[in-house]
């Protein structure tokens, strides 16, 4: 893990690094040096492109007493592309776009690859994460891709608590993994999100197999989760990573 910059902003140092060849930032307190709770960052990808979303939800973890961090995922901003991911976001594309069912087979070249590169990714760097001064666990996740937050809470034993953003899909095949979710679950879903297969996200929160899963059920597409469900995120962290 190599930091490549430094930027002070309103309390919050933000450091850009890299894990290999994987661009990722890092925000800390500018000042407390307490220890503090690890919360990822969860993205859709394309990290430039998202910056601002995800630069305003991680400043709002170091605000209520955490550190976040986030890396860019497979095949998305300058990392090298997926001809077979590209491929099947395009036929992801013409589905909805025509109206169209999304079969299995789009969701499973699109996701499945992706995630089972991404989540080792994401484990190494909670490797690096947890042996720097001023972090440790227990982790938060927070955000999607939904089905790589999924794989998360089911295979890596430092995270204690997910907060899923139910707006992508997610492969039939991985609902057996649902089933091995342990720990606390809070799951977002935006009722009117027309990229989002709706019966599908309830379906998945019904297959987790956590005994504390609560599901945020809002009007509205994708963009348009309410503000107050980021003060509901910040009480579901203090009650599992505090």
């Amino acid at each position: 893990m190599h930091f490549i910059s430094e930027n002070r902003l309103d309390g919050v140092i933000e450091r850009e690094f890299t894990l290999g060849e994987i661009p990722g930032i890092l925000w800390t307190p500018e000042s407390d040096s307490t220890p503090r709770s690890l919360i990822l960052i969860g993205h859709p990808g394309g990290l430039r492109a998202m910056y601002p979303r995800v630069a305003g939800r991680a400043r709002d973890a170091v605000a209520n007493g955490y550190v976040a961090a986030t890396i860019e995922l497979p095949g998305a901003g300058d990392r090298p592309r997926s001809e077979s991911a590209d491929q099947a976001r395009a036929d992801l594309r013409a589905a909805l776009t025509a109206g169209d069912p999304v079969t299995d087979d789009i969701v499973d070249r699109l996701v499945l690859p992706l995630v089972d590169q991404a989540v080792p990714e994401w484990r190494a760097l909670l490797d690096e994460l947890l042996a720097l001064p001023g972090i440790q666990g227990p982790v938060g996740y927070s955000g999607g891709v939904i089905a790589l937050g999924l794989r998360l809470a089911a295979v890596e034993p430092r995270i204690a608590a997910a907060l899923l953003f139910a707006g992508s899909y997610v492969p039939r095949s991985m609902f057996e993994e649902a089933a091995r979710v342990s720990i606390p679950l809070q799951v977002l879903l935006q009722w009117d999100d027309k990229g989002n297969d709706r019966q599908m996200a309830l379906d998945l929160f019904d297959a987790f197999g956590s005994k504390e899963k609560t599901l945020h059920a809002n009007m509205g597409g994708h963009t348009g989760v309410p503000v107050f469900e980021g003060e509901a995120g910040n009480r579901f962290f203090a009650r599992h990573l505090k």
